[in-house]
């Protein structure tokens, strides 16, 4: 619309003009104020001609002809298409024509034409046409202003905040970062007279706040360098664990900027102290309103409770600690233990088991699992050590030591028979009684496979625990040689021995007892089981945590025990429990004899 005024004066027209505002620099300024920190929309793709007067910049030979083609990721790429003061507010279609008019300057063929000399494998031209390649696609543009070195990641200081306005500080840090997020419109700051409810919204939007900057232009390595598949698989993953860890650290970068605010915002401690003034008042009202004696009655109440509490949490508590120690240092043996022997296994059966013949493939294969059960955690773990480095040598050496201590042990054990078997009170073989035969079976599963010097532990142990120590004369290998035969007892046999035992149970006791005419035990037994029963896994559990419970110093000790082990009495726990103490004596004693 143009309104034309004509006036005559003197020999002078004047013209009084209306003018919109139109052209493409208006609609790139309207687009920026309407879309903010984002700063260019799709709509300004439609433009198909821009004036690029404001790209041109004559005196930007000396920089393009600075840039090194190999460096061209390293380079600005806004400043090498004139566009260094736009840079993100820059719309494709001003970055399109900037493109163009550098072509038609810095393009070989054209400088050539010039007569100037042109090395076309080191021509700064490649540094423009990289430019357009990042700029010019949506997707490489973004990732390049993810890490533009003009934005400035900042955050503001203590001193900043103690000396600058609230509002006017955190209004210009949140307006620059709110370009990283595709979510329209973001919320500002506000004023100081703004409601909770809006400055909630505010707090919560930067809270939880989507960014879409993305760190991908800073790879390392492009994944299309890899040469095999597989190559570039390794490389996409190493991209995106180093991605992920620049975009934890974005995050937190966000994050402190909003901690910041949040703690220094005016309206935040107002709100706050509200908070605190009203809680204050409701609770003082609450403490008016109820009575001295009832407050006294709580109190009291209170602190009993909370007295029995603390007792029976220091109770639980000790009790958990002691039992998670004892649990953490038996699963750390058996993880000890079962980590050594899988690497013997797996060291042996990647070296094929260190055989030449496939002859000695089994002998090998035993042995390594003889030496499994033989050898404790700490040993496993010198000769897994002596194997890796010695191989082959240190196994065969191995297996000739083992071979060698257990013929010269065989050979001792036929020597020591011979010489018993020779001397007075043995012209004949050693009849088993039933005692003796369940003196065996309790020394065998004493002291089971593995045992250092097993059988003639187990030979010293009958002998300390037989009726007639003194006449007892089984050499080690007689005793192998009756568990051996035991072992291989049919069902019908074992059966017949389990009776056997069980009728003679309950007079031994009796034998037991009237040996020690001394001792005074309660007269109360159990209704429910015989005496002679023997216990069950559940009741041996029962007991060994009631004696931990109930240490020896504990008034009433066996009762309260008896109480925790409700299938058995009184005498019954006393005599299991002097039982369980002379089989650990006794197992020492063996031990230490062979020792």
């Amino acid at each position: 619309m143009v309104e034309v005024k004509n006036e005559l004066s003197s020999c002078f027209i004047y013209k009084f003009t209306s003018i919109e505002c139109v052209g493409p620099y208006f609609i790139q300024y309207v687009t920026t104020l309407n879309q903010g920190a984002n700063g260019y929309s799709e709509e300004c793709e439609s433009l198909e001609q821009i004036d690029g007067s404001f790209v041109i910049d004559e005196n930007d030979d000396i920089y393009l002809r600075s840039l090194d083609p190999k460096e061209w990721k390293k380079q600005d790429h806004y400043a090498v298409l004139g566009l260094e003061n736009l840079r993100y507010k820059a719309s494709p279609a001003i970055i399109k024509s900037a493109y163009r008019q550098k072509v038609l300057k810095h393009h070989p063929d054209k400088r050539k034409a010039k007569g100037e000399v042109v090395n076309r494998d080191h021509d700064y031209f490649t540094c423009i046409t990289k430019a357009w390649e990042v700029l010019g696609d949506k997707s490489k543009r973004r990732s390049y202003d993810s890490v533009d070195p003009q934005f400035d990641d900042s955050l503001p200081t203590s001193s900043d905040i103690n000396k600058f306005d609230f509002y006017k500080l955190f209004s210009e840090y949140f307006e620059r970062n709110s370009r990283w997020t595709d979510k329209r419109p973001v919320p500002l700051l506000g004023a100081p007279d703004d409601t909770r409810d809006k400055v909630d919204r505010f707090y919560k939007f930067w809270y939880d706040f989507e960014s879409w900057r993305e760190y991908s232009y800073e790879d390392e390595e492009a994944k299309e360098s890899g040469q095999d598949r597989e190559e570039r698989r390794w490389i996409e993953k190493q991209n995106r664990a180093v991605r992920a860890k620049r975009k934890k650290e974005e995050m937190c970068r966000i994050r402190s900027l909003v901690d910041l605010a949040y703690n220094a915002d005016p309206r935040i401690v107002k709100f706050k102290q509200e908070d605190r003034e009203k809680k204050e008042a409701q609770k003082r009202a609450k403490a008016e309103a109820a009575k001295a004696r009832q407050e006294e009655l709580e109190r009291i109440a209170k602190e009993e409770e909370e007295r029995a509490r603390r007792e029976k949490e220091e109770v639980e508590a000790v009790e958990k600690a002691k039992q998670k120690a004892l649990k953490a240092e038996r699963e750390a043996q058996k993880r000890a233990l079962k980590r050594e022997r899988k690497a013997l296994r797996d060291e042996c059966k990647e070296r094929g088991y260190f055989v030449e013949k496939q002859n000695d493939l089994v002998k090998h294969m035993e042995f390594t699992e003889k030496l499994c059960e033989m050898l404790s955690a700490k040993e496993l773990e010198e000769f897994n050590s002596q194997l890796r480095n010695g191989g082959k040598d240190v196994f065969l050496n191995k297996l000739d030591q083992v071979e060698k201590k257990l013929q010269d042990e065989r050979q001792k054990m036929m020597q020591t028979g011979n010489r018993q078997g020779n001397g007075p009170g043995n012209s004949k073989s050693h009849i088993w009684s039933q005692d003796d035969i369940n003196l065996l079976i309790k020394a065998v599963n004493l002291f089971p496979a593995g045992t250092s010097q097993r059988w003639e532990v187990v030979s010293n142990f009958m002998k300390q625990h037989c009726k007639n120590g003194h006449e007892y004369n089984l050499s080690p290998k007689e005793v192998l040689s009756k568990a051996k035969e035991l072992q291989s007892c049919s069902d019908e046999q074992n059966a017949r021995l389990k009776l056997a035992a069980n009728k003679t149970a309950y007079k031994q006791l009796e034998e037991q007892q009237n040996k020690r005419p001394g001792e005074s035990l309660p007269e109360e037994t159990s209704q429910r089981f015989p005496v002679g029963d023997a216990w069950t896994a559940e009741e041996q559990r029962l007991l060994e945590q009631a004696l931990k419970t109930y240490p020896a110093n504990t008034q009433e000790r066996w009762d309260r025990i008896a109480e925790c082990v409700k299938s058995r009495s009184k005498k019954e726990c006393i005599l299991r429990y002097k039982e369980l103490a002379e089989m650990v004596r006794a197992k020492k004693a063996a031990q230490n004899i062979v020792k």
